[in-house]
């Protein structure tokens, strides 16, 4: 059974979808809300703040990508999970999705058992201590070297001005700058910021780590090939 306390916000313009989702998650003893299109999801998620948003990517008027990046602008959604659902055949970029602020893929159609067994999973990934942490921690801003790191508006700071960064690419700083000098796996790094649970390739993760030395600056990270990542103040 789910943890009756976690909240999920199914987000689909398809009525079917939604009355099949909420019937296996309410089975389950998740607390479930549903909107019908981007709009009123921004609406109710910043009136119920749910642990795990569930939203369609092909909805009209706002899609999926958009209604994603609206949502990661509301204070206190940072933490939240948002998984895209698909069709399968639909033309979309994993990267894109995750520059929105994604967190994961879900293929439709999606039969039940596998559908409660990612969920279980995103939910994990939530209270994962380290993001715990993060989130619970009356320290929000966490200084390494010349960065600050504000973890609870996800925003950066090197010698104070402020750099832009996707929620993937805040995550990825976070893990890496939690143990500075420790080197971490690409199959850790896989685990925690996207999940052991979510096929991404190698290209994912390099993409992203290119990315953040471009705005964080290359001294930071340092590569141990064959290895994995290493942060440095």
């Amino acid at each position: 059974m789910g943890d009756a306390r976690s909240k999920i916000l199914l987000v689909d313009d398809e009525p079917d979808i939604l009355e099949f989702l909420s019937y296996n998650l309410k089975m389950e003893g998740y607390q479930i809300y549903v909107a019908d299109n981007g709009a009123a999801a921004i609406k109710t998620a910043k009136k119920v703040n749910p642990h795990l948003i569930l939203l369609d990517i092909m909805m009209p008027e706002m899609d999926g990508i958009e209604t994603c990046k609206q949502l990661r602008k509301i204070p206190g959604l940072n933490y939240t999970i948002i998984a895209f659902l698909t069709a399968r055949g639909e033309d979309y970029s994993q990267i894109a999705g995750f520059e929105a602020g994604g967190d994961d893929y879900i293929n439709k159609p999606v039969k039940p058992m596998v559908l409660l067994s990612r969920i279980k999973a995103l939910l994990k990934r939530y209270n994962d201590p380290i993001y715990a942490k993060f989130r619970d921690d009356s320290k929000k801003i966490i200084k390494k070297g010349e960065l600050k790191i504000d973890t609870e508006k996800f925003v950066v700071y090197k010698k104070n001005k402020e750099l832009l960064l996707t929620k993937k690419e805040f995550e990825l700083l976070l893990f890496l700058s939690s143990k500075p000098g420790k080197v971490f796996t690409r199959k850790e790094i896989f685990c925690l910021v996207w999940g052991d649970d979510v096929i991404v390739g190698d290209r994912t993760i390099d993409v992203h780590i290119r990315k953040l030395r471009e705005k964080i600056g290359d001294k930071h990270i340092k590569t141990l090939k064959g290895v994995g990542y290493k942060f440095k103040e």
